[in-house]
């Protein structure tokens, strides 16, 4: 009597086992459909604001340009404004997925990591200490205080014999920010006038950025995604079990590591260019899990996408909501989010950490 050995169900190399037709199908099809969402969104966006251009004048804008107040919104002001808007919301989308991967917390965002309060607090200082009062220096220092603040983080969660851990992480995280918060009120609370211009930057919003400023952090964004696409294999490892991932050949610590700037470069840019933006990283992985499942290969890509459509549809509905006037993108993230967020808990388990 012969016996036939049952396959293996550990991926190598970190790689999930390869997905049955169906499942291909349906991530290709949700691909495919996030694809032209954008599009559409893209095309919604650079249509519709307080004043509503026809699709036709649009695109006479974009190929023949005539001078004509049509062609100066559409160019100077709403087609930078949709760009920027897609690097940002991919952005997040991104860096949600990498943070949730690597703390295996379904409840994680880049905030985690200190990013927001690193960001705002260094915002504070250079309005308060050395006047910036432009969006191109708020820029800056908001970068800078996201790199600082997730350096210090990763530092304080790596003590110890077992290195960066997703609790170590998470509770260093946690502190910071909690102490940057309390300096960035106290900065705050003891000048009216910095408080005045720290909460137009930190209401979050596309409204008032051209293309200068989507210049100054897209090669940081690009970095950031092509480090954390390429981290995909590693993360399929690492979810099976850190155990099982240095079993593969995967370096956990290496990992992290790439992880954890991925993540700074991809939040840190996004919040510096529009301020922070909430639930984007923590509502678009659930979503995009529904058709990719959890390999990583297709998740990462997917957030990305959805993160995108989902912040162009938030910029569109506060142009629309309340015209002539609008309502900033953050509050209308923070509107959509807070119930997803509120069904998330109810009907997910907490991850054991």
């Amino acid at each position: 009597m012969t016996t036939t050995a049952a396959p293996s169900s550990l991926p190598s190399s970190g790689r999930h086992p390869g997905p049955t037709g169906s499942l291909r199908r349906r991530r290709l099809l949700g691909l495919t459909l996030l694809t032209a969402l954008l599009v559409a969104c893209c095309l919604a966006s650079v249509a519709i604001g307080a004043k509503a251009i026809p699709l036709g004048h649009v695109w006479d804008a974009l190929v023949a340009p005539t001078g004509s107040e049509d062609d100066i919104v559409v160019r100077s002001l709403r087609v930078p404004r949709t760009v920027l808007g897609i690097l940002v919301g991919a952005a997040l989308g991104l860096a949600g997925a990498l943070i949730q991967g690597h703390t295996r917390n379904p409840l994680a965002d880049p905030g985690l990591l200190g990013v927001n309060a690193g960001a705002a607090f260094l915002v504070v200082i250079g309005i308060y200490v050395f006047g910036v009062t432009t969006l191109f220096g708020y820029v800056w220092f908001a970068f800078a205080g996201a790199l600082a603040a997730s350096v210090a983080v990763f530092l304080l969660g790596s003590t110890g014999r077992s290195g960066p851990t997703p609790v170590t992480l998470a509770l260093a995280g946690a502190a910071l920010s909690y102490l940057l918060q309390a300096l960035t009120t106290s900065v705050i609370l003891v000048d009216v006038e910095t408080l005045d211009a720290y909460r137009f930057w930190n209401v979050g919003s596309l409204a008032g950025r051209d293309g200068e400023v989507a210049g100054q952090v897209v090669w940081f964004l690009a970095i950031g995604a092509v480090i954390g696409l390429a981290s995909a294999p590693a993360l399929n490892a690492l979810s099976l079990g850190e155990d099982v991932a240095r079993s593969l050949g995967q370096s956990v610590r290496r990992t992290r590591v790439l992880g954890i700037v991925a993540i700074t470069l991809l939040a840190g840019g996004a919040t510096a260019a529009c301020g922070p933006l909430v639930f984007v990283g923590l509502v678009v992985p659930h979503v995009v899990r529904v058709f990719t499942g959890p390999d990583y290969r297709w998740l990462l890509p997917a957030s990305a996408l959805t993160g995108a459509v989902l912040l162009l549809i938030a910029d569109i509905l506060g142009r629309v909501v309340v015209r002539p006037g609008e309502l900033q993108v953050g509050i209308l993230l923070a509107l959509i989010g807070a119930p997803f967020f509120i069904a998330l808990i109810r009907r997910r388990k907490m991850v054991q950490l």
